[in-house]
Formats: structure tokens, C-alpha cells, sequence
């Protein structure tokens, strides 16, 4: 049995106590720190608890874990079958671990999650779930934020969700994909924006998939919007000169301030998002610094329309 503290506050983002899991919110709008917690330790009923902090909170942090390859790999089946990673390969012996690596001396004005996004969208079932182990962490900068798309569907004027409810949204990788060639002129190649070894399929990539534009979360029931700063390039039905400023317009309003978090990383971070309801943006701020993150997603369902 979990208990949720005072939930009657517009936020929402209260802290719960259950039996195993305690959490403390980071923000008003979402996100939430389990306190006390080995997550290569957690029980049945731990997990469950774990997950349903995860429901509420849309992302939660762990400090301090002591979490091998062969745990990550165990928690993240707990959530469901592996997710498909449209950008990277995999470590060797382990290939659903994919490294997130910035060197100390590699410069670049791109890097991956660095603009407003949800993870692979432009997939037929994107991710559901993105789990994130920070194993080496700038002495500063780097930091991760997440926007809460739950509260940013709720925060629109009944005519606002009326026009967007039966919208389809076109996810493509097409713009990721013209960023890196322009960054890669002149430079090794396409892995010129980072320090991994990249395997695309950029024409399924670029060719995407169309999704609805409110989606119905699967275990919650919460309605959320599902557009983003990235991937979300057309409106089904729209001409782009229609879909560009509405699109545009959507992205502004989910990224708030009023709808975010921040987490600042510390080694042995461990992070879990939920990408039905939130999109999180990482910073490019650590020149000069080593960085390594190691990531599993989540095989996640066709989303679900909210209104048929």
C-alpha cells in the first residue's frame, strides 16, 4: 500500500510513502528522488512500488548505486522487453546497454538529447520507458531536464485541447539527421558529434511514423500532449505552412518552466523516465570534461489515442 501525501494541490507532485519506497519530489511539476533504495536489491513488491512512484512522478532519480551491466540489464526487463535504440550500438557482450559519451577534448555545438525531445518517437512503438546510469560526471554542467506534458495538456483552454485532440503528428528523425551531416562536414564523419559508434537506418528513421497528438497513458490513464522540439516535423491533413507554426507553438507551451525539473547528476545517478508523458532535454555545458552515461530503454506500446 503506498500512500500519496496531500494530493489535492494543483501540482500534483506530492511526495508518497509505501511500504518499501519513499520518494521526495525535485519540483513542483514532476520528478521525485527514492530515498534509501539499492535498485539491484529491490524486491517483487519494491519494484512494484518503484513503478508506480515512477507513474506519479514521471521521473525519478536514485543517488548512489551500485549498479553493474547485468543489473541494469535485469531492472530495465522488470519494466517490459527491450526497446529498440534507433542511433547506437550496444557494449560489447551486453548490446541492449547503450555508452552516451562526451571526452574531455571532444568539441561539438551538438550532442545527443540536446534539444526538447522524447525518445524515438519516429519509431511504430517508441520507447516507453528510458533508464539512465551516469557512471563518470562533469565536475559541473551536464545537467538533465524534463517537462511535464500531463500538466501542459491540462494547462490548455478547452478550445486549445478541442482543436488538438483528433490531431496526428508526424515524428521523423529527418532534422536529427540534416544536423549531424552538417555538423560532420569537414570532420571523421557521421559520429563526428560524439564519442560512439553510431548504426542508423536513416531512412526509416527519416521516414517516421504518425502518432496521435494526445495520447492516453497505458497504466495511468493520464491524457498527455505527445509533440516535441525534435522529431515532430508535420501535422497529418496540414500543409507544413499550417503544421509549423501550430507545432511550434505546442513546443513552447509544453517547455514552461512551470511544467519542469532539473537534476543535476552526480556519479552513480541513476535515472527513470517515463516518455509517454514527458519530454527532457540534456545540456551541452561540460567542455573540458569526460562524460559517460550508460542507457536501456523500454519497449514501448502504439500509442494510444486519447479521444477516438
Amino acid at each position: 500500500m503506498m500512500d500519496i501525501i496531500d494530493d489535492k494541490q494543483p501540482y500534483r507532485n506530492t511526495p508518497i510513502i509505501g511500504d518499501l519506497i519513499r520518494t521526495r519530489p525535485l519540483a513542483a511539476a514532476m520528478g521525485g528522488e527514492v530515498l534509501d533504495v539499492q535498485l539491484h536489491e529491490l524486491t517483487d513488491d519494491g519494484f512494484h512500488e518503484l513503478e508506480q512512484a515512477l507513474f506519479h512522478h514521471k521521473m525519478i532519480f536514485l543517488r548512489d548505486q551500485h549498479l553493474n551491466l547485468d543489473d541494469q540489464e535485469r531492472l530495465t526487463l522488470r519494466f517490459g522487453d527491450f526497446g529498440t535504440d534507433a542511433y547506437t550500438k550496444g557494449l560489447p557482450g551486453h548490446p541492449e546497454i547503450q555508452p552516451v559519451i562526451k571526452e574531455a577534448n571532444t568539441k561539438s555545438k551538438m550532442v545527443f538529447g540536446g534539444g526538447w525531445h522524447t525518445d524515438s518517437p519516429f519509431l511504430a512503438e517508441p520507447p516507453s520507458i528510458s533508464i539512465l546510469h551516469g557512471t563518470e560526471i562533469p565536475a559541473y554542467g551536464g545537467d538533465t531536464l524534463w517537462y511535464n506534458s500531463v500538466l501542459a495538456y491540462e494547462g490548455l483552454s478547452s478550445t486549445m485541447q478541442s482543436l488538438l485532440n483528433h490531431l496526428r503528428v508526424h515524428m521523423s528523425a529527418r532534422n536529427v539527421v540534416d544536423s549531424m551531416r552538417k555538423v560532420a562536414q569537414d570532420t571523421k564523419g557521421m559520429a563526428a558529434m560524439s564519442d560512439m559508434d553510431l548504426d542508423l537506418d536513416i531512412e526509416s528513421m527519416v521516414r517516421g511514423s504518425i502518432h496521435p497528438m494526445v495520447r492516453k497513458h497505458p497504466e495511468s490513464g493520464e491524457v498527455a500532449l505527445y509533440c516535441d522540439g525534435v522529431y515532430a516535423i508535420g501535422i497529418d491533413g496540414m500543409t507544413d505552412h499550417e503544421a509549423r507554426p501550430l507545432l511550434q507553438w505546442i513546443v513552447s507551451h509544453i517547455t514552461q518552466e512551470i511544467f519542469t525539473c532539473r537534476l543535476r547528476w552526480e556519479p552513480h545517478t541513476v535515472a527513470i523516465w517515463d516518455n509517454r508523458v514527458c519530454l527532457h532535454r540534456a545540456f551541452n555545458d561540460y567542455d573540458g570534461f569526460r562524460r559517460e552515461m550508460l542507457r536501456t530503454t523500454v519497449k514501448g506500446e502504439v500509442p494510444i489515442p486519447a479521444f477516438a
